[in-house]
């Protein structure tokens, strides 16, 4: 289980457009990488729009956002474009970045049980390492509960 002040496994993905994004290249800024089940479905959706909607204070503060699914390009294309969505979105089918980051597992919904990727939040400081883990995420004040835990 990774914790505050691990190291944040080093990954490399394709993003929506097929280009391709490795967290190390990413040294020096400040990270929020977030999971989350499926795009374009309720939570998922007021997720990435709550981080759309504070997303010129990220940029401000140069941290970089990153959602992570099991989508593919094509999926997280018509996501962004339906609700402008100003970040990257990566892709994750085989679920190795979810897998790294204990991120896929047993999920419990609407009384059925099954394996997805869940929905957390790992902030990653400019040299790497985890400073908060969200396990728990509410979905309308993401934005906001990030930007307070990177004491902004």
């Amino acid at each position: 289980m990774l914790a505050e002040g691990d190291v944040a496994p080093d990954f490399a993905a394709r993003d929506q457009t097929g280009a391709d994004v490795k967290l190390s290249a990413l040294r020096g800024q400040r990270v929020v990488l977030y999971f989350y089940p499926k795009d374009d479905t309720p939570g998922c959706t007021k997720q990435a729009c709550s981080l759309r909607d504070g997303f010129s204070a990220f940029e401000e503060k140069n941290i970089k956002v990153l959602g992570v699914s099991m989508d593919d390009e094509k999926s997280h294309q018509k996501f962004i474009q339906k609700y402008e969505l100003p970040f990257t979105l990566l892709v994750d089918t085989d679920h190795t970045i979810a897998d790294a980051y204990n991120s896929y597992g047993e999920r419990q919904f609407m009384g059925k049980t099954y394996i997805d990727v869940l929905r957390k939040t790992f902030l990653i400081d400019e040299a790497g390492k985890i400073v908060k883990v969200f396990n728990q995420v509410k979905v309308d004040e993401h934005a906001d509960e990030v930007l307070q835990a990177f004491g902004e």
